[in-house]
């Protein structure tokens, strides 16, 4: 028996999220699916990040055993052979027999876009948040910078997470901005030790309030302080968040 480690990347439009849900079809479910068909053998991966339902990720990362010889490398061109064209397995390699993707320190980066114009851009619709109301990227900026390090982000995360901890650390937290088509493309893009669920979706509807000029920057700290959901913004749209990387450490 051997343990093979998958960077898989996605566009999570049409799936309910990475972990596999009765009222849909999720992407572990599709990789479970060719991978138990290729080896003849019933496969079940473990994934580092169970994103939600229309969250894209460029690299998640997801583990399998098998009794199966082929080389660890093999497996993304086996794969990317059955797969369909929204999951693409961009690396694959034998793993240590213990190595759990949850359960390793690591970095997870995220991205949240949003396109900011007066009209949509049907070549971003998928992948990026549209608002036609202009944001104030350096409000936005002086906003995050309150939740850089290590706080408690109850407030930033959904009532329903069943957690007993809600303390993480952000290592950064920038605000990017490009010229796109005729209106701007705005990214939010945050590396931490880990997130809560929907904790940057969370977060990024908070500083979109922020940039909207309908929250004062300076008010961040108290939102952390309440460790109270309704103290923060809305939950951002799935389509604009992309898990960027994991690192492990």
């Amino acid at each position: 028996m051997k343990r093979v480690m998958l960077r898989v990347a996605y566009d999570g439009t049409d799936y309910c999220g990475w972990q596999r849900q009765p009222n849909g079809l999720a992407v572990e479910e599709v990789i479970n699916r060719e991978l138990s068909a290729l080896l003849g053998e019933p496969v079940s991966v473990i994934g580092a990040s169970r994103t939600d339902s229309g969250v894209h990720a460029l690299d998640n990362v997801c583990v399998f055993d098998t009794e199966s010889r082929i080389p660890g490398e093999k497996f993304a061109y086996a794969l990317n052979a059955r797969l369909p064209q929204d999951i693409v397995v961009q690396q694959s390699c034998d793993a240590e027999a213990d190595f759990h993707p949850r359960h390793c320190d690591c970095r997870k980066t995220y991205e949240y876009r949003i396109y900011n114009a007066t009209f949509r851009n049907p070549l971003l619709s998928r992948y990026a948040h549209f608002l036609y109301r202009k944001l104030d990227a350096e409000a936005m900026r002086r906003a995050a910078g309150y939740l850089v390090g290590e706080h408690d982000f109850k407030s930033f995360c959904s009532v329903n997470t069943q957690v007993k901890e809600t303390v993480r650390t952000i290592y950064s937290l920038d605000i990017l901005e490009q010229a796109a088509g005729a209106g701007r493309l705005i990214t939010i893009r945050v590396s931490g030790n880990g997130f809560l669920y929907n904790m940057v979706r969370i977060i990024s509807g908070t500083l979109i309030e922020a940039g909207y000029h309908w929250r004062e920057p300076e008010t961040m700290p108290q939102i952390l302080a309440a460790r109270d959901r309704a103290a923060a913004g809305p939950t951002a749209p799935a389509c604009g968040l992309t898990l960027m990387e994991i690192c492990y450490l």
